[in-house]
């Protein structure tokens, strides 16, 4: 109620990137304070045995995570985790130091509860966050988000992939393929049947040298086609992935209640938050159905109260990922879900 009511009106008065810096600040200084996190986990963390879920191998503490995009450079995960996540996924982190696109790139669409962003994997290369995720203290489960820097071409993709897999292996416990981010250019590309199972298969047999593989997961686009997502599946299957994540951002604008002049100013970029739910929540359903438990999904798109993060998990879904709705409802939204969760 706090943060809905006094919090945010007041955050909302400035730029997007700007709050989500001063944020990202706050929760490092936080973390600095002696006993601050522990005092934050007892706020907000829900601890109980029915809300553990072994997934690929993994058994995390409760099945709300924060997605991709939030903490791209491993710099607050402790105190993010702290927050009762039950998982937090860093990235999507490049080889290469990146700026991303220019700025302004991220705003709010606040009469549709949404964000469209094109922030263009803006982060500090993958060496950078490695020396992070080295001093973790072991307590949240952190999934690695891993892209292709701009410049490189599609044909060369699997370089920067592998790259990223190779430096982060020691420090995650799961990866996340990221292919469909529309910032990117021709990003997207990767997702057509042929290069995906090239881009897959070289990862996973990367994978499979090491003693103990990693989980690895792949994450989508809603505006994929029917016929693209059941080679998707049949791809996820083939290449023994542990799961999919559904889903990344839209670059669909229909039904939105923002004006169209507005929609014009603001340009291209990934639609999130709650106009994606229905057509996420609907993929999960479809793409459940079609893998019959053969691997795991992790939902996410528009999920602003327990009620929401319920269906995504009755369509099919595995655990979910909070992020728009994270920025809307604040922090507490993550005690709301797992209490309700809990609760039956």
């Amino acid at each position: 109620m706090i943060y809905k009511f006094i919090l945010r009106p007041v955050l909302f008065l400035f730029p997007a990137e700007t709050v989500h810096h001063w944020v990202m600040s706050f929760l490092r200084v936080c973390g600095k304070i002696p006993g601050m996190t522990s005092l934050i986990r007892g706020i907000f963390n829900v601890a109980h045995p029915g809300l553990n879920r072994t997934i690929a191998g993994l058994t995390f503490p409760n099945p709300v995570g924060l997605a991709a995009g939030f903490d791209k450079d491993a710099l607050a995960f402790e105190e993010l985790g702290a927050l009762g996540f039950g998982f937090i996924e860093i990235g999507t982190v490049t080889p290469l130091a990146q700026e991303g696109n220019p700025l302004p790139r991220l705003f709010r669409l606040p009469a549709d509860k949404a964000l469209i962003n094109r922030m263009g994997f803006n982060n500090q290369g993958v060496e950078a966050v490695v020396s992070r995720l080295k001093k973790r203290s072991g307590k949240v489960i952190i999934g690695g988000n891993i892209g292709k820097n701009k410049m490189t071409p599609n044909d060369a993709a699997v370089n920067d992939y592998l790259a990223c897999f190779r430096s982060l292996f020691p420090v995650v416990d799961y990866f996340v393929i990221n292919i469909s981010s529309p910032n990117t250019p021709g990003l997207r590309e990767l997702q057509e049947k042929e290069p995906l199972l090239r881009l897959l298969q070289s990862i996973q047999d990367e994978n499979s040298t090491n003693t103990r593989p990693k989980p690895l997961f792949l994450k989508i686009a809603p505006d994929l086609t029917l016929t693209q997502i059941d080679d998707i599946i049949e791809i996820t299957i083939e290449c023994n992935l542990s799961g999919l994540i559904i889903s990344n951002t839209t670059i669909s604008r229909e039904g939105l209640k923002t004006g169209n002049d507005e929609l014009a100013q603001i340009g291209a970029g990934g639609l999130s938050g709650l106009p994606i739910f229905q057509k996420s929540t609907e993929l999960v359903k479809y793409v459940a159905g079609k893998a019959d438990k053969r691997f795991a999904i992790i939902a996410s798109g528009g999920i602003f109260s327990p009620a929401d993060a319920r269906a995504k998990l009755a369509a099919g879904a595995d655990l979910v990922q909070l992020y728009t709705g994270f920025i809307y409802e604040g922090p507490g939204l993550v005690r709301q879900i797992n209490k309700a969760l809990v609760n039956g």
